[in-house]
C-alpha cells in the first residue's frame, strides 16, 4: 500500500458521498482508507425495548460508514476513528498522526451563506499538511 487517505465524515449524505469518493481515489492510489468522525460533545440516542436496546453516537458516525465500504473495493483496506474536537482541526490532527496522503472532504456549506460562515473545507484546504481532494456533493 502507498500511504493513507484520510476522509472525514458524519452523518449526512453529503459525507457518506465524500466517503465513496474518497474510496475511489485510495484504490487508484493503492492506498489505505481511514474514515474520521469528529464530535465537539457527544451526544447518544437509544432505540429499542428491555434488553433489545441499541445505543447509537454521533461518534459512531466513522464506524458506521467505514463498516459500510468494507469489502465494496476488494484490496482496500479500511480503518475509522472518531476525535473529540473541531472537524477540520481532527482531520488535520489525525493526517499528521497517519502522515497521510490525501485528506479528502465534501463540499457542503461552501455556497450561498455557508460560504461566508467558513466550512470545513475550507479550514483543511488552508491548514493541511498534505494534499486536499475537495469532493462535489451537491446533488445538482
Amino acid at each position: 500500500m502507498s500511504g493513507v487517505v484520510v476522509v472525514g465524515v458524519d452523518a449526512s449524505a453529503s459525507a457518506r458521498k465524500a466517503a465513496e469518493v474518497a474510496l475511489g481515489l485510495a484504490e487508484s492510489l493503492g492506498a489505505s482508507l481511514h474514515v474520521v468522525t469528529a464530535f465537539e460533545t457527544e451526544s447518544a440516542e437509544t432505540f429499542g425495548v428491555g434488553s433489545d436496546k441499541v445505543r447509537i453516537s454521533n461518534a459512531d458516525s466513522s464506524e458506521l460508514v467505514a463498516k459500510s465500504l468494507v469489502g465494496s473495493r476488494p484490496g482496500v483496506e479500511v480503518t475509522h476513528f472518531a476525535a473529540r474536537g473541531k472537524p477540520a482541526d481532527s482531520l488535520i490532527k489525525e493526517a499528521i498522526r497517519l502522515d497521510a496522503r490525501l485528506i479528502v472532504v465534501g463540499n457542503r456549506r461552501m455556497r450561498g451563506i455557508g460560504r461566508l460562515l467558513g466550512s470545513v473545507a475550507n479550514s483543511v484546504a488552508h491548514n493541511a499538511p498534505c494534499d486536499v481532494y475537495i469532493a462535489n456533493t451537491y446533488d445538482d
